[in-house]
């Protein structure tokens, strides 16, 4: 980073990682029923949250203190974007999804121990990826294409600048070598509509950020983050090809 960067206290930290999860957890809650009803997969209450609570929040938060601050853009808001040579983008990648991989798989037993503290939250609630003959191929197609279009590829660079741009190195300096972690645990925490997943996705999340910091750039970030949502995507794309 060339530029000095204001410090947030911890509570501000908490409350800026965890509102815009709040609000799109409410939204998904509240429209899943609706959802439901019409034939479409949970998914679609999650595209539908990302698209109307998660992006004019966190697009609109960053686009504020760009003004505020009389940036010209956001980079002028935004650390860790150092460039970096073609090869470090592919390499730092692919061990960012490495890494990434093996703690999904490692810790995934976490879900199901965590899974009791959860139960009351009813099963239709519950996150669905609609792979099922249950639902109209149509409503399918529908699901996954705005899947595709926001939780592939706007979602997660808007969640990039928003987490790892801003909110990471604007974390309280007396946290040091615990920055990242915490980090990562708060945004585990956001990710509201999937409360089981907390400890997994803490440690999956962590090369992510802990690569972001070191090398400075949000870049590898956003192309990994998306690409790790491609997969979910690819697997309803099969699904939805082969019905």
């Amino acid at each position: 980073m060339s530029y000095s960067i204001q410090k947030h206290s911890l509570l501000k930290s908490i409350i800026l990682h965890l509102l815009p999860g709040i609000l799109v957890g409410i939204c998904y809650y509240a429209i899943t029923p609706i959802v439901i009803l019409n034939g479409f997969p949970s998914l679609m209450a999650l595209n539908l949250s990302g698209l109307f609570i998660l992006l004019p929040f966190e697009l609109g938060f960053l686009l504020y203190h760009k003004q505020k601050e009389g940036a010209s853009s956001l980079k002028g808001i935004i650390a860790y974007t150092k460039p970096l040579k073609n090869w470090q983008y592919l390499v730092y990648v692919l061990v960012i999804i490495v890494l990434s991989g093996i703690a999904f798989k490692v810790f995934s037993f976490t879900s199901d121990l965590l899974m009791p503290l959860f139960q009351q939250i009813p099963a239709e609630m519950q996150l669905n990826m609609g792979l099922s003959d249950e639902y109209p191929k149509s409503n399918l197609i529908i699901t996954y294409a705005l899947f595709l279009i926001l939780i592939v590829i706007a979602l997660p660079i808007v969640e990039e600048l928003y987490f790892r741009g801003y909110l990471l190195p604007r974390m309280p300096s007396k946290l040091k070598a615990w920055t990242v972690l915490i980090h990562c645990g708060l945004f585990a925490l956001y990710h509201t509509f999937s409360p089981g997943l907390i400890i997994v996705r803490t440690l999956g999340v962590l090369p992510l950020a802990y690569m972001v910091k070191q090398k400075e750039n949000i870049y590898i970030g956003m192309i990994a983050h998306c690409l790790g949502n491609s997969i979910d995507f690819v697997i309803g794309l099969v699904f939805i090809f082969n019905m």
